[in-house]
């Protein structure tokens, strides 16, 4: 197997889970430090990105499997989320980050009889 490695097709893990006011986002962020991130609202799309200095000699994988130089994810909202609230915060190499839901979103689904 060696050197015949491939680039993960997805960057950093990310776990969305929904809640009946949020959607908690937890990204896998390993080895990036929070001075590091960024995250920014463009075309109602979130995006989160990484980087840092690798140490040099860079190093050489036989395998990778999660990015070690930078990183992005994109999250739509589709105007589900309330952005003036959004928060975010960093605990042992995961970013955790809470996208309060709009008032539309946060309604009860709605079941049309089909005739």
């Amino acid at each position: 197997m060696m050197g015949n490695f491939r680039r993960p097709k997805y960057n950093v893990p990310v776990n969305i889970a929904e809640t009946e006011s949020s959607y908690e986002l937890s990204v896998y962020a390993t080895g990036f430090d929070k001075s590091n991130i960024k995250l920014r609202i463009a075309d109602e799309s979130l995006y989160i990105s990484g980087s840092r200095e690798l140490p040099d000699p860079a190093p050489q994988f036989t395998q990778q499997e999660f990015p070690v130089k930078n990183f992005e994810r994109v999250v739509t909202l589709n105007g589900q989320v309330d952005t003036s609230k959004i928060s975010a915060r960093q605990e042992n190499g995961v970013l955790y980050i809470s996208l309060p839901k709009t008032e539309l979103a946060k309604q009860p689904e709605q079941v049309i009889n089909v005739d």
